[in-house]
């Protein structure tokens, strides 16, 4: 008994490895250097707003600074911000960036999302 009380107290002194609110694939990264980097600006902010089919659409800028609340992600170099308002809405999301002969931009795989809409630009959770 005593064993593992000293097992669980020394588990307890760990820092715990936090898993990141978003996971920002390879093409994501490497865009998002390139934009930061065109810009001089260290951080690009994700969030959501009210608007759209479905009543959530993603937002993108440029940040200077972090909030006060802000969720940072550091991921294969790179520094994103999370919106306190949006981390429950982003929570899980894969985001990714493709570009075809159409277009360019940047996708987002969302475990919360109950709904799209058709065109798929917003979302319910």
């Amino acid at each position: 008994m005593r064993g593992s009380l000293l097992a669980l107290a020394d588990a307890l002194k760990q820092p715990r490895v936090r898993k990141a609110a978003v996971e920002v694939t390879d093409a994501a990264a490497q865009r998002i250097k390139e934009l930061l980097e065109t810009r001089h600006k260290p951080y690009l902010r994700f969030g959501v707003k009210r608007r759209g089919c479905s009543g959530l659409s993603y937002t993108i800028n440029y940040a200077d600074d972090r909030q006060k609340f802000d969720e940072l992600v550091e991921e294969k170099g790179v520094r994103i911000l999370i919106e306190p308002t949006a981390v429950m809405h982003l929570l899980g999301t894969r985001i990714d960036y493709h570009t075809d002969k159409l277009r360019s931009e940047f996708t987002f795989t969302n475990p919360q999302a109950k709904g799209t809409c058709g065109c798929g630009e917003s979302f319910t959770t």
